[in-house]
């Protein structure tokens, strides 16, 4: 047992988190361990993914410090379970183990830093039983005992909690400054590895929340670093890093790369697997195959998303609007909407709510809906929620005539949706521009338009987009699938028999961009392998 408990703690200090497990798991069947040494066993549990393992290591360590009468690490011991479970969704069980410590540190009348560890928990199933107010409190409560104690762990936790509940008692600026506050600590690695993972995923869902696409990109980047400089069996939290990166990575026109990303989350979640990063992931693909015209991939991907508990919308109202289906798509965003009481909510469901009352000619659902996504993007102070709600407005103003006024508020969106690096959201709103300068009479200016909207759409793989983009402009690409001619080139060169490297020096490109490529050309014309991208090209007369 001496060898694998020196080993296991080594490992623990090192960071080694499944070796760390392994050899302290090892001692234990042949001894049963220290209290201490159950807590390490528990953290390396927990980072590993080994949930029951955890659960029963805290338990232990719990017990074993109540037994020795230190009531302080029984209730942190109590502490780390509810963290877990809570974040879970399991509140009745979370709440019990802090019920549980908080009498045992009242009966022993106990001053000690636990006191608001336990009060964290208590706003934290507060944020969960939708009470704002109370969690507020309870975690400036845990903030101040924190300070008092010197635990930047618990102060960083705190504000993180007191940060998000102010943004949604309203608060906005007061919020994000808190946030930023407990990135600072988190960077500077003052606290444990749990806390750290906790606190960037809290973060990152706060400003995602907002809008915030600066922040989120930013600390999604961080929240990555972290992940990476982790042991490769580190598994919580990765799933989580994952998707905010599909996030960012959809928004930047990285739509393969998206899909990549966010396909891996299953394997990368800790077990059991967590509902609501699944239920992400999948709406995420979902969202990807819909605008790059992958209807029943989308769809199923949807459902997926619902079965994990996430409501589809607005993303399936959209493909119903993309199938043409128009009542069924209306009927969908309507019913979304009207259950959407809070503005973070309602701003989500505005922007594609427009599109379909405009599809749908219901023009004075159309306005009142852009006009309410304004109000809403000036409360948050969101330059993303901005954009969309120039977009829309102009998208309404072109629909009722007034083409000067559109091209005002469209000129501002793609302002907007450039300094986000948005280009999907960018060429839609060039899609609208150019229809703004035909009905003002500069046909030169809509085709500038059409065609610089056309590019960005065909680099994507945006087929709805390019077909639609088609009927409006009347000059029907020539393209096969939406094909860009440098990916024309490169399936040529793969039906010539190339390889990936023959094709990079023939083009004088890196090898990683042809992949990039071969990936791109594989999704646009539905193929997996190279044998069946031959056969296209040549039914397509592209060779």
């Amino acid at each position: 047992m001496a060898s694998d408990l020196g080993d296991g703690r080594a490992a623990f200090d090192r960071g080694a988190w499944g070796e760390a497990f392994e050899r302290l798991s090892a001692a234990d069947g042949q001894d049963a361990l220290a209290a201490d040494d159950l807590e390490r066993l528990a953290t390396a549990a927990v980072l590993t993914g080994r949930r029951a393992e955890s659960e029963a290591a805290w338990e232990r360590a719990h017990h074993e410090w109540t037994r020795q009468g230190d009531v302080a690490r029984s209730a942190a011991c109590a502490f780390w379970l509810a963290f877990r479970l809570l974040n879970l969704g399991e509140i009745p069980r979370g709440g019990g183990w802090v019920e549980r410590a908080q009498r045992q540190l009242d009966e022993s009348g106990l001053e000690c830093v636990e006191h608001g560890y336990l009060r964290y928990c208590i706003g934290l199933r507060c944020v969960l039983e939708g009470d704002a107010a109370g969690a507020h409190a309870a975690f400036a409560q845990a903030s101040k005992i924190g300070a008092r104690y010197g635990s930047t762990e618990l102060i960083t936790l705190a504000r993180v909690g007191e940060g998000r509940c102010l943004i949604y008692l309203g608060e906005v600026v007061e919020g994000v400054t808190l946030l930023d506050e407990a990135v600072v600590s988190v960077n500077a690695r003052e606290i444990s590895p749990i806390a750290v993972g906790d606190v960037y995923c809290t973060v990152i869902d706060g400003c995602s929340e907002l809008f915030d696409v600066r922040r989120a990109t930013d600390w999604t980047a961080l929240l990555d670093d972290w992940c990476e400089s982790q042991p490769p069996e580190l598994v919580l939290y990765r799933g989580e890093c994952l998707v905010h990166r599909a996030e960012i990575l959809r928004l930047r026109g990285h739509w393969l790369d998206a899909l990549e990303e966010a396909t891996r989350v299953p394997a990368r979640l800790a077990e059991p697997a967590g509902p609501v990063v699944l239920a992400n992931a999948h709406y995420l693909i979902g969202e990807v195959h819909r605008v790059r015209g992958a209807f029943d991939e989308a769809e199923a991907a949807y459902r997926e998303a619902s079965l994990y508990g996430r409501d589809p919308q607005p993303g399936l109202a959209q493909l119903r609007l993309a199938q043409g289906q128009r009542d069924a798509a209306a009927a969908a965003i309507r019913r979304a909407l009207d259950q959407s009481e809070d503005p973070v909510s309602r701003a989500r469901l505005l922007p594609p709510y427009v599109e379909i009352a405009l599809a749908g000619s219901d023009f004075d659902e159309a306005r009142i809906a852009a006009d309410g996504l304004g109000q809403i993007a000036d409360e948050l102070g969101s330059p993303y929620l901005r954009a969309c709600a120039a977009q829309a407005t102009g998208a309404v103003r072109l629909a009722d005539g007034d083409e000067r006024g559109a091209l005002v508020a469209l000129r501002q969106a793609a302002d907007a949706w450039r300094d986000l690096e948005a280009p999907f959201e960018l060429a839609s709103t060039r899609t609208s521009l150019a229809l703004a300068c035909r009905a003002m009479g500069d046909e030169d200016g809509a085709t500038l338009e059409f065609d610089a909207a056309r590019t960005t759409f065909e680099r994507l793989g945006a087929k709805p987009s390019l077909a639609r983009l088609d009927e409006l402009s009347g000059q029907p690409t020539s393209r096969p699938d939406g094909l860009t001619p440098r990916e024309i080139e490169v399936l040529g060169l793969v039906a010539a028999g190339e390889t990936n490297r023959g094709i990079a020096t023939k083009l004088v490109i890196s090898e990683r961009t042809v992949d990039s490529h071969v990936r791109s050309i594989f999704m646009k014309v539905g193929v997996s392998t190279r044998a069946a991208a031959t056969a296209y090209a040549y039914e397509r007369g592209i060779v």
